[in-house]
């Protein structure tokens, strides 16, 4: 089991890279409005709502994702997590429009201390569009962490979507 005195830095990264035909700008603003984050943020299968967004050093975004297909409902209720999830992460740094990370607090898995989790979002502008490089903690175990890697990819999937229109 993970101590919650463990700091972020101390576990290893998982990094996940990928290329989109848009604008740096365009990219940016998906990962930094209310509109943009509740527009693709989180895996398919579930919703989220911004409920504040202070995007600066220290500050704060609160959102709730719930899950809204029949597969994912049933996985979180056998797994003991909740359908509906609160989520507070603290902005550590914000470059715009290259440059975003954030910790969260992983607090719902059940018989684990809450800790932070960071997440580093950096953006280069390339002669195609922008590739991203996602940079993530691992969680507490491998198994949470190969599901974490699968949620975000699934939610980088919906960022494509949104940035390609039909």
């Amino acid at each position: 089991m993970m101590n919650a005195t463990m700091l972020s830095s101390e576990r290893r990264k998982v990094t996940i890279e990928r290329s989109f035909a848009s604008s740096i700008e365009e990219v940016w603003d998906l990962w930094t409005t209310k509109d943009g984050i509740e527009s693709w943020w989180g895996p398919d299968g579930f919703a989220t709502k911004v409920q504040k967004i202070d995007l600066r050093p220290g500050g704060e975004l609160l959102y709730t994702m719930t899950a809204v297909g029949s597969d994912q409902i049933e996985f979180l209720k056998r797994a003991g997590m909740p359908v509906v999830q609160v989520v507070r992460a603290r902005y550590t740094e914000v470059v715009p429009p290259t440059r975003l990370a954030y910790t969260t607090l992983a607090d719902f898995f059940p018989g684990i201390e809450p800790y932070d989790a960071a997440t580093t979002v950096a953006l280069y502008p390339t002669a195609n569009g922008v590739r991203l490089v996602l940079t993530l903690d691992e969680m507490h175990d491998a198994h949470m962490t190969k599901l974490a890697v699968m949620g975000w990819e699934s939610e980088l999937a919906r960022l494509a979507r949104v940035l390609k229109p039909a």
